[in-house]
């Protein structure tokens, strides 16, 4: 967190536009906290990584409805993901174009999705800009709000390098535990 914190305060809105192209959450919450510092400035980081959020999602898009053949690969290996992805369209309606900004796992493979239906594409592009805007808003304004928890979060982490394995690969475990449960065929 420190490393990115210090990236992002030299190369700031590039990294954010970049990582945040790609559903990144962890640039947003460290421009927060920078924002929070005074290094970077809230409302511009907001605006670049809503903007960057919005076009990397209507690029998976147009991927989906345009170019399946690219990501047959990709979708073959990915099998269940996409399964899920699908159900959760079903279940959840238009919702699960704001929620699915939230779920590791899932940014990438919702709009993929999506775009491989019929779903209309003004339809998504709408949702998927306020979705982008919210996303950005909740994540920045509370990483900002919290800028000195998370500085101290960060900085504990800093003294205790030991610590950041464990707590990360207990997250990834439970991601895994969640989309192995969750893609499980059911008997």
């Amino acid at each position: 967190m420190e490393d990115i914190l210090s990236s992002l305060s030299t190369y700031g809105y590039i990294i954010l536009f970049l990582y945040s192209f790609g559903g990144g959450m962890v640039a947003i919450i460290a421009a927060g906290v920078l924002s929070y510092t005074g290094k970077m400035d809230l409302a511009t980081s907001i605006v670049v990584a809503s903007l960057a959020n919005t076009i990397g999602s209507a690029f998976l898009f147009y991927m989906g409805r345009y170019n399946k053949q690219t990501f047959m690969p990709y979708i073959k290996a990915h099998r269940r993901k996409l399964a899920l992805s699908h159900l959760l369209m079903k279940k959840y309606g238009d919702k699960i174009i704001f929620i699915q900004k939230f779920i590791y796992g899932l940014k990438t493979l919702v709009p993929l999705t999506i775009g491989l239906t019929k779903y209309p594409q003004v339809k998504f592009h709408t949702l998927n800009t306020i979705s982008a805007f919210l996303w950005a808003l909740i994540l920045g304004v509370g990483s900002y709000l919290a800028g000195e928890l998370l500085m101290r979060i960060a900085a504990y982490f800093s003294d205790n390098t030991f610590m950041a394995p464990v707590i990360l690969f207990s997250i990834l475990g439970l991601i895994w535990f969640y989309f192995q449960k969750a893609t499980q065929k059911k008997r």
